[in-house]
């Protein structure tokens, strides 16, 4: 889209920019990624005005948690990069000097189209469509202040943290301006096979592990949250705390594992995933749920999450990795996981990392995540206008930024500026937060140093065009 024209696949004419709206030239660009996703003009239309099918999210982190191995699944899932590169590709790290040192530099924009099988939550009968607005920022503490442009306009954080080193400095600091900017989380339990595969620790330990490293990030999320945000504590028997490894491309909640079970035992979803974290145990001669670890007997329980969760994992990864051709298939078979030919040929991580994706798709699961647990701007702005804009909040500006009305009057809020191919030109990036944008609108740009009631740092201009942020392209 460095060109001010498009080719038209049916008429075969070049059409200009200026002549298509914003949807069209989405629509333009999906067509040249047939494999992306299968939607129709209008099914996009949809999506774009419909403010409760869209989510604003940042990756954040401690440097080398893997924010941008984990960012690869979702991208994967929408079609931009294949899944054999996806935990290696690094797509959202589109600098030279990112890929020779191997971190996050520049916070990077990525919208995605999903179509989200919300059956599987039981709560609504069809498919839904959602628009993902990703943002992978850095987590070397020398590049905070892209944190903090990433976080200003998004509204919900997937938090990644690693097991083995927990929560570190840096994942205290990003929180808490995640925390101050109103930015709901969702957490990522991130590097799990590290665990199972170098440390060999069983399920007991895992879980003890786990339950470590959300406690402390539930201490900065109780220390600075906003009391009109509501619970957004993390609980794994909420479902809104992942597990998994992002190299490998696999994670999970416990709400997977509970619709799994809930038939087995005949008990409620709900029920079942608060059963399947904290002190519940399985008697299982006595068909009973105990809350402490012996029987009447005094027998040892096995804690539910580390036997109906962390053993089948472990088991199945160690089959694998220790070349057990026929333990491995038989579990396979059970879980209804489908190797193809090519797949069968794969022995150790190789096969590990396709097995487990194909059980465990770590983007099915953090898609999931997203549409249930992070807001949606309509929902988001109603808390966040407050502290965005510094106006009266009874004007018509602050009451259209709450309704997040694309009738209202224009609000965007720049947080980077991003250079583009031409030389001195740069793409302004940033979050409408009311009214609609659009190529040709006269604007008044207000510089970070304008005062209210003077004329100093204030301009009024066109916009040139409208792109959407694509990773390294628009």
């Amino acid at each position: 889209m460095a060109l001010n024209s498009f080719m038209d696949k049916k008429s075969k004419k070049w059409i200009l920019i200026k002549e298509l709206n914003f949807v069209d030239i989405i629509f333009h660009l999906l067509l040249k990624k047939p494999q992306m996703v299968n939607f129709t003009i209008e099914e996009i239309r949809k999506i774009m005005d419909n403010q409760d099918r869209i989510r604003n999210m940042s990756v954040i982190a401690h440097v080398d948690h893997g924010k941008s191995t984990l960012s690869d699944a979702l991208v994967c899932k929408a079609g931009i990069i294949a899944s054999a590169v996806a935990g290696s590709a690094r797509y959202t790290d589109t600098r030279e000097d990112e890929k020779e040192r191997g971190i996050t530099i520049k916070s990077t924009g990525v919208s995605m189209y999903y179509r989200y099988d919300v059956n599987q939550s039981g709560k609504h009968e069809d498919e839904k469509d959602y628009l993902i607005n990703l943002i992978d920022s850095p987590g070397h503490v020398d590049f905070s202040s892209e944190v903090t442009a990433a976080l200003r306009v998004t509204d919900g954080a997937l938090v990644v943290v690693d097991t083995v080193e927990g929560v570190s400095v840096q994942t205290e600091t990003v929180l808490r301006q995640a925390m101050q900017e109103k930015i709901k989380p969702v957490l990522m339990v991130n590097k799990i096979d590290r665990s199972i595969l170098e440390l060999k620790l069983d399920g007991e330990a895992m879980y003890q592990n786990f339950l470590r490293v959300i406690d402390m990030a539930n201490v900065v999320i109780a220390t600075y949250q906003s009391e009109d945000m509501g619970d957004i504590m993390c609980d794994p028997s909420q479902g809104n705390v992942a597990f998994g490894s992002g190299k490998d491309q696999w994670a999970f909640t416990i709400t997977r594992f509970a619709r799994i079970y809930s038939k087995k035992f005949g008990i409620d979803t709900d029920k079942m995933m608060r059963k399947l974290w904290g002190d519940n145990f399985f008697d299982a001669p006595a068909k009973k749920w105990r809350t402490e670890d012996t029987d009447e007997n005094g027998k040892t329980l096995r804690r539910a999450f580390a036997q109906f969760i962390m053993d089948p994992i472990c088991k199945l990864c160690n089959c694998i990795m220790d070349g057990n051709k026929e333990g491995y298939e038989k579990m396979l078979t059970t879980l209804g996981v489908d190797l193809t030919q090519d797949d069968k040929l794969l022995s150790g991580k190789q096969l590990l990392k396709v097995a487990m994706s194909k059980w465990l798709p770590a983007a099915d699961t953090l898609l999931e995540m997203m549409v249930l647990h992070l807001p949606s701007p309509r929902t988001a702005q109603k808390y966040r206008t407050s502290y965005l804009y510094e106006g009266p909040q009874e004007d018509a500006i602050a009451t259209a930024m709450r309704a997040c009305d694309p009738q209202g009057p224009l609000m965007i809020y720049i947080s980077k500026m991003v250079p583009s191919t031409d030389k001195g030109r740069f793409y302004a990036f940033g979050r409408v937060f009311s009214g609609t944008v659009a190529s040709g609108q006269k604007v008044r740009i207000m510089g970070a140093n304008y005062k209210i009631g003077k004329k100093d740092d204030l301009y009024e201009k066109n916009i040139t065009r409208t792109v959407l942020m694509m990773g390294r392209s628009v």
